[in-house]
């Protein structure tokens, strides 16, 4: 593209590197968003197969307004403590991911892909890197990745935010809702001030009522770039995580459906991340593979 070309970007779920990476941030205050929309896993696929993202609709239960059984800044405080603990566990961790993304046509007809699986593991020397195993050609044609997708991969899309970060948040108590088997208390997430340069998460948490840890998230990453020469719009995401070892819940699968609305026309996106084979860095015991979080 030239320089008077509009460039179009969204946000890809593209190459997860190292999770404990984090950036300090502050934010500005928007308002929620909208409940997500009844969107579940998809089945598993061959590495080597086009594993289409098609998310299970389910239905979802209500949110009640039932309180708490204890007070909505313990809660978060327990769940934002965790999350630093998570952080830390992870930084000791190895595991696989498998990516797809595709653009659809105004049929919902994919139009162009990226799909790659790849291992992330460490050198014997303790330094973090990734191995692609698994690279077609890209065809994606309508959509340019920027340094913010990558900078957003890092943790807001598998992760929201960090505990550390709890400062720069407005988390507010919604009510209790049923997630599959679980017992959940939702909260909405806001940045409180928004710096520039500075990327941060806007949505919604489901938090465990018994573990008190963060279990499922939906939202998007924010702020969305626009100027005279550029458009960079991020889509709304739900990320699953799984009790795998221990009390801790990983993250094991991130899927959105979106439509970003460019200046020169919609770009439909849809894209399925799944994380498996968790495994403690310098253990010769293999974990077994993670499972996809159930629909809800």
């Amino acid at each position: 593209m030239n320089s008077s070309t509009l460039l179009r970007k969204c946000s890809l779920l593209f190459s997860l590197v190292l999770l404990a990476a984090t950036h300090p941030a502050n934010a500005q205050s928007t308002g929620p968003l909208a409940p997500p929309p009844a969107t579940g896993p998809a089945p598993s696929a061959p590495v080597a197969a086009k594993a289409k993202p098609i998310a299970r609709r389910a239905a979802e239960a209500p949110i009640t307004s039932e309180p708490p059984a204890m007070p909505p800044d313990q809660i978060i405080q327990k769940f934002a403590e965790k999350e630093v603990e998570l952080k830390k566990v992870l930084g000791s961790y190895t595991w696989t991911q498998y990516f797809l993304l595709q653009t659809l046509d105004s049929d919902n007809v994919p139009d162009g892909e990226y799909e790659m699986q790849s291992d992330i593991l460490f050198t014997p020397e303790g330094k973090r890197f990734e191995k692609v195993t698994y690279a077609p050609a890209n065809t994606l044609k309508r959509i340019v990745m920027s340094q913010q997708d990558l900078d957003d991969l890092k943790k807001i899309q598998p992760f929201a935010f960090t505990g550390d970060e709890l400062g720069k948040y407005n988390i507010t108590y919604v009510g209790r809702q049923k997630v599959d088997d679980l017992s959940t208390y939702v909260f909405d997430v806001e940045p409180k001030v928004i710096e520039k340069k500075q990327r941060y998460f806007k949505g919604r948490l489901w938090v465990d009522d018994h573990d008190l840890q963060i279990v499922k998230t939906y939202g998007k990453a924010v702020p969305d770039i626009v100027t005279k020469r550029e458009e960079n719009l991020f889509p709304r995401f739900t990320t699953y995580r799984e009790n795998l070892f221990g009390d801790l819940w990983f993250p094991t699968y991130t899927h959105f459906d979106d439509i970003l609305r460019f200046r020169e026309g919609p770009v439909h996106l849809v894209s399925t991340v799944k994380y498996t084979n968790y495994k403690r860095f310098g253990s010769t015991f293999k974990i077994g593979t993670a499972t996809e979080a159930p629909p809800q």
